[in-house]
């Protein structure tokens, strides 16, 4: 198993709200982490860069080895890091409002737990299908479930970044948790809405598909993200399985 990561500001803004990182914890298995800052001057990437950094000092310090209590530990985690940010938000007024969205992936031998809160998504690549394994919580992705809106009319829609669901948010949040199996050759790919707004779901598999190195292909998506317009900032994180299940 390989990751590579790599964040980058994007054309149109000038500072960078993703944040990125991979960790280990005390049984070698491995947590993968992305979020997206939002919130006014430094308040996005002060959220996204502690949800990482906690949520990877939690993860280091724990002894998860099985996908059932790795779901239950994102939860718990992910809800404790909210009522965090949230907290921060209301002590210091330049940051009031401020969250972030967050994916994460959890490793194990042969099956891999992932959960999210926001827009930022996880997807499985197989045998040269890109599947998106999550849903966006975000008020066109409301829209577009309830038929007021096309999937083509939200692509462009004015609140298309409006979320309903952020880490940082007041009371309780509500976060997305599954397991699912690994297969040899299988890559995950964790990505901001940066990459996803601005190359196709058929862009992503080209490039996945491709024998270029993990390395490549993670630049390579990103620099379709700037020849598109790169009106966001972008991260892409890949994780490539390889020929065998077992690392």
């Amino acid at each position: 198993m390989e990751i590579r990561f790599h964040s980058d500001v994007g054309k149109k803004r000038n500072t960078n709200q993703d944040y990125a990182a991979v960790f280990k914890n005390e049984k070698g298995y491995t947590l993968a982490l992305l979020a997206d800052g939002m919130g006014g001057h430094l308040a996005g990437d002060v959220a996204s860069q502690q949800a990482v950094h906690d949520l990877g000092a939690a993860w280091e310090q724990s002894a998860v080895s099985e996908p059932e209590t790795a779901a239950q530990w994102l939860i718990q985690q992910i809800q404790t890091e909210n009522e965090v940010i949230f907290e921060k938000g209301q002590l210091d007024i330049k940051l009031t409002g401020m969250g972030t969205t967050i994916v994460a992936v959890v490793l194990f031998e042969e099956q891999f737990t992932l959960g999210h809160v926001g827009d930022s998504r996880g997807y499985l690549f197989r045998e040269g299908e890109l599947i998106q394994l999550t849903e966006d919580h975000s008020l066109v992705n409301e829209l577009v479930k309830t038929g007021e809106i096309t999937q083509e009319m939200a692509a462009n829609h004015p609140r298309r970044n409006v979320l309903t669901r952020s880490v940082g948010m007041p009371g309780t949040v509500e976060v997305d948790v599954d397991s699912h199996f690994l297969a040899a050759d299988d890559y995950l790919l964790l990505a901001s809405d940066g990459l996803t707004n601005m190359v196709s779901d058929e862009e992503i598999a080209a490039v996945l598909s491709s024998d270029l190195s993990l390395d490549e292909k993670v630049t390579l998506l990103i620099e379709k993200a700037n020849t598109a317009g790169g009106v966001d900032n972008i991260t892409v994180l890949l994780i490539e399985i390889g020929g065998q299940i077992h690392d």
